[in-house]
């Protein structure tokens, strides 16, 4: 399901990557998806022009216990989504990643479905495995590791009535992503949460 990007979205990625284009970005992106996604509808948002396949995240928050959805990349891995804690390579995780710890219990909206899933972080050579997947589709990454000074988090959502000796993908994976060009939708009205 994860595509590689093109000669193009490659292109974008290093003027992406750059420290200044990136710090003026950081604040506003999520932002921008935001608005992008309600003006058309669900069905596009300004970070898959760059080739990343976006979702939408609803989390509870981890101070107010309120609910929260931001857009955010992911690397689809069969029935589980990697989602990496860069937050643009500023010195703080983003405040989704505390949300997952204090409530790992969340929902992912990506084309038109949503499902609940369980977040944990992922250590080990299960953390390479997701950092290095990430680093195929956006060699940022690793810029923003060296501007924050810090090990970035890598949260892995499971499904949450998902087996792991499963031989069945979960049915938010089972598609090939769409071409960009395509009425791909969004259309999950930010998902609810049972606090």
């Amino acid at each position: 399901m994860n595509v590689k990007p093109k000669a193009f979205q490659r292109l974008i990625h290093r003027f992406l990557m750059l420290g200044p284009v990136t710090s003026f970005f950081a604040p506003w992106i999520h932002q921008i998806d935001k608005a992008i996604l309600k003006l058309t509808k669900g069905k596009y948002t300004v970070s898959e022009i760059p080739g990343w396949n976006i979702i939408q995240l609803a989390t509870i928050g981890a101070r107010t216990a309120q609910p929260r959805t931001v857009p955010l990349i992911a690397l689809f891995d069969g029935e589980k989504i990697g989602l990496i804690a860069s937050s643009f390579g500023r010195e703080h995780n983003p405040g989704w990643y505390y949300n997952l710890k204090a409530h790992p219990e969340c929902k992912a909206c990506f084309d038109g479905r949503t499902e609940t899933y369980v977040a944990r972080e992922a250590a080990g050579d299960e953390r390479e495995k997701y950092w290095q997947l990430a680093l195929s589709y956006y060699e940022g990454y690793e810029k923003y590791k060296a501007r924050a000074g810090r090990k970035i988090p890598v949260i892995v959502l499971e499904p949450k009535n998902w087996k792991r000796d499963s031989t069945t993908p979960h049915p938010l994976a089972l598609p090939a992503r769409p071409p960009l060009t395509s009425r791909r939708r969004f259309l999950c009205s930010t998902p609810r949460l049972r606090r």
